[in-house]
């Protein structure tokens, strides 16, 4: 699983979860400063994640970012 392959199905649970403009999606954005998401978003979007990869997310991880939250995801995954 690569990087690309992660963040595009991230990218894709974002949009589908709350109905965000896939444009605004990249690597380097902020879950509250750019898309504006509040804490019961950004668990929908975790729980959707947790779901799709059988991973347990730590949302205190000081993930702020869909990069971030890629990178989360492989590293769980490499373990």
């Amino acid at each position: 699983m690569t990087k690309e392959e992660v963040f595009n199905q991230v990218k894709d649970i974002i949009v589908d979860q709350l109905d965000v403009d896939a444009d605004k999606i990249k690597e380097n954005t902020n879950f509250k400063n750019d898309l504006d998401l509040d804490s019961l978003d950004i668990f929908e979007v975790v729980d959707k994640i947790e779901d799709t990869y059988d991973i347990e997310i730590e949302t205190d991880d000081g993930m702020e970012t869909v990069d971030d939250l890629v990178n989360y995801v492989l590293k769980q995954k490499a373990e």
